[in-house]
C-alpha cells in the first residue's frame, strides 16, 4: 500500500541542519505515526511521503516556506520583566504562552537583563532548511474512526 490521503503512515527518521547538525530523531523510540492528509507533519515532508511504501528508505530536503516557516523579526520582542509575574528567575531557553493578534504564541526567552526580557515568537526551526533520512516502516488505512477523529489511534497514536 502507498501513502496517500486517509492512510496511516509511520516512520523513522533522523532531522539534520544544513551543518549535518542533529536536531531530531526517532532513533532508540518508536516511529512517528500520522495520518497523512491532515496536516500533522511539516507540508513539505508530508509531500515527499505522498505514494511511499514500507520499506522505502529516502532523504527528504525541505525549504523553510514548506517546514516551520521563515523567520518573522516582528516575532522578536523585548518584554518588561514584571510581565512574567511569578516566575522567579527567567533565563534563555524558557518558553513561556503569550497573547498575540491571531491569539495564543509560543515564546522562547532569548537574552535577559536587569528588567527586559528578549523573547523570540518564532519557531526555533523557522527560517531553517530541514534534512531528513527518512525510513517508511508501516502504511496501512485509516479506520473511520481515525478519519472521523482527525488522527491516529493504538500504538504510535492517541488513546481514548
Amino acid at each position: 500500500m502507498q501513502i496517500a490521503p486517509n492512510t496511516v503512515a509511520a516512520f523513522h527518521y533522523t532531522l539534520t541542519d544544513d551543518d549535518g547538525q542533529v536536531v531530531d530523531s526517532s532513533a532508540g523510540h518508536e516511529p512517528l505515526t500520522y495520518l497523512h492528509g491532515q496536516g500533522q507533519i511539516v507540508p513539505g515532508l508530508e509531500k515527499q511521503m505522498e505514494g511511499r511504501r514500507a520499506g522505502d528508505k529516502f532523504d527528504a530536503h525541505v525549504a523553510p516556506e514548506e517546514g516551520y516557516g521563515v523567520r518573522h523579526e516582528e516575532l522578536v520582542q523585548e518584554v518588561p520583566r514584571d510581565a512574567f509575574q511569578g516566575v522567579p528567575e527567567i533565563q534563555p531557553g524558557m518558553q513561556f504562552q503569550g497573547h498575540g493578534p491571531q491569539g495564543v504564541i509560543n515564546v522562547t526567552v532569548t537574552r535577559v537583563e536587569d528588567d527586559k526580557v528578549h523573547v523570540d515568537g518564532n519557531h526555533p526551526l523557522a527560517g531553517k532548511a530541514l534534512h531528513f533520512a527518512i525510513e517508511v516502516t508501516e502504511v496501512r488505512a485509516a479506520s473511520e474512526e481515525e478519519l472521523a477523529h482527525g488522527h491516529v489511534h493504538g500504538a504510535g497514536g492517541h488513546h481514548h
